[in-house]
């Protein structure tokens, strides 16, 4: 049963279906460097021991020490190396020295960097329009609470115990909301988590996401926010990153794909689910915003 009557961060996160794909306990020594491109993959990096440089495709460098936490929900690719560059000599090709263990760098240096590193992957249809409701990436420090679950999850994926995908979807789960909580609302872009940090706009984020099936205009909700339409209209622009409506309609449609893939509900029923007051009214809006009417979308994302 899907389930959206959560806060609005908890909904995506969800929504999102984490799993694990990779994890590992990476190691490194003197000069080095590892690089990956095209990856398309959520991707996440607690420093364990020592530091060193993360460039992401698109994105200013960034230096990690011990005790700092990465998160990007959408990596296309990335550099990490040694603070002093590698020589072209150097292997940059990781050496697996056990489950989930990899070297980096020559192995006569002694090792002066730990890091778990994590790639996940978003188990659903609507992956792309959710992850756009979030930060490009998160990057803070000394959250023990949240490089605490990291050595958790490594630790799951190892083992062969019953329940593991389950415990794995909820660390997972919790890691996320937990990465996103963290960072600094003065410095987010606009998105989902700069407008919940506004006291004027979290109200009317929680309705969308809590009632995606009843009626929602701006006039109601700049009233429960005490503002006037027009002045609720371009706060809610400029926080969140696209109209009140405009939002409320993405949000319906990441529902009601979930949905369609699930299986199980007619098109009049997923419909009634995500504020549409028939079929036909649905299949229309459904096929305007992706592209393909629901059957087709169906049977092509169907389990």
């Amino acid at each position: 049963m899907l389930d959206t009557s959560s806060d609005p961060l908890s909904s995506v996160v969800t929504l999102l279906k984490p799993a694990v794909s990779i994890s590992k306990m990476v190691e490194a020594g003197g000069q080095w460097l590892v690089e990956r491109h095209d990856m398309a993959s959520p991707f996440y990096c607690a420093m364990v021991e020592g530091q060193c440089r993360l460039h992401i495709t698109g994105r200013d460098p960034v230096t990690l020490r011990a005790g700092d936490f990465v998160l990007i929900p959408h990596m296309q690719g990335f550099t990490m190396l040694s603070e002093v560059p590698p020589p072209q000599h150097v292997p940059r090709v990781p050496l697996e020295t056990g489950p989930g263990r990899f070297r980096l760098g020559l192995s006569e240096a002694a090792v002066d960097v730990r890091a778990l590193v994590g790639h996940c992957r978003f188990d659903t249809p609507a992956s792309d329009l959710l992850v756009s409701l979030l930060p490009d990436m998160i990057h803070v420090s000394g959250q023990s609470r949240l490089t605490g679950l990291v050595p958790v999850i490594h630790e799951e994926t190892r083992a062969d115990r019953p329940g593991r995908g389950m415990i794995l979807e909820r660390l997972l789960e919790v890691l996320l909301i937990e990465a996103l909580r963290s960072g600094p609302a003065a410095i987010l872009p606009p998105g989902l988590l700069r407008g919940l940090s506004d006291p004027k706009l979290g109200g009317a984020l929680q309705r969308i996401h809590a009632e995606a099936g009843s009626a929602l205009s701006v006039s109601d909700m700049a009233r429960a926010a005490g503002m006037s339409r027009s002045g609720f209209f371009e706060r809610f622009r400029k926080q969140v990153g696209r109209a009140p409506m405009e939002y409320a309609t993405d949000w319906r449609m990441a529902v009601a794909k979930t949905l369609l893939r699930h299986g199980g509900l007619t098109n009049a029923e997923i419909a009634l689910k995500v504020g549409y007051g028939s079929a036909g009214a649905f299949g229309l809006a459904f096929t305007r915003h992706e592209g393909i009417p629901p059957g087709a979308f169906a049977n092509k994302n169907s389990r």
